[in-house]
């Protein structure tokens, strides 16, 4: 199947039923792991919106939400400089942190947001993404310890992934086409 978003072409990766038994498997992982704990769950907007609030869904275990936004993309170019737009709104001092980002690219937005958490000193600090590029990747990172799909390095759009500001509201994800 394949859909235009603001004069671009895009083809069907990974349906909803799909996303939906991958996050029903991570979030039973998750209160595994954290059984007798209680994370914060740290969301980075705006991306990450769709998965958390149906990861949360399938969270058991007493847990917190927060939420920080940093930008790094313009259209489907990364610009290369991150910028904060919201900070964190809590105390993470002692905390056991999940961050939920819907996807790793290069790497950079996250290394950015494990170095403005870890000044809060956590108890610990874990990466749940939805999506991962792993050939995209700058840097490896340890904290990634919950991938929903490794997807190669394509530019994708739906499930809170946006092109331009259009598409978040997709319930699939598709992969651009074509230049």
């Amino acid at each position: 199947m394949r859909i235009e978003i603001d004069e671009k072409g895009f083809d069907l990766m990974l349906e909803y039923e799909q996303i939906k038994k991958r996050i029903r498997l991570i979030g039973i992982q998750l209160n595994v792991d954290f059984e007798n704990r209680i994370p914060v769950f740290v969301g980075v907007l705006n991306g990450s919106f769709v998965f958390l609030a149906d990861l949360i869904k399938e969270i058991t275990i007493s847990s917190e939400v927060t939420f920080v936004k940093v930008s790094s993309y313009d259209g489907d170019k990364r610009t290369g400089k991150i910028k904060k737009e919201i900070g964190l709104q809590m105390k993470l001092k002692g905390r056991d942190v999940i961050i939920v980002e819907d996807i790793v690219d290069s790497g950079d937005t996250l290394r950015y947001i494990l170095e403005m958490i870890n000044k809060e000193q956590p108890a610990s600090v874990n990466v749940c993404t939805l999506l991962l590029k792993p050939k995209s990747l700058k840097t490896k990172f340890d904290e990634i310890c919950y991938v929903g799909f490794e997807i190669p390095n394509e530019f994708v759009v739906g499930y809170g992934l946006d092109y331009n500001g259009l598409g978040r509201n997709l319930r699939d994800i598709y992969r651009a086409v074509g230049k």
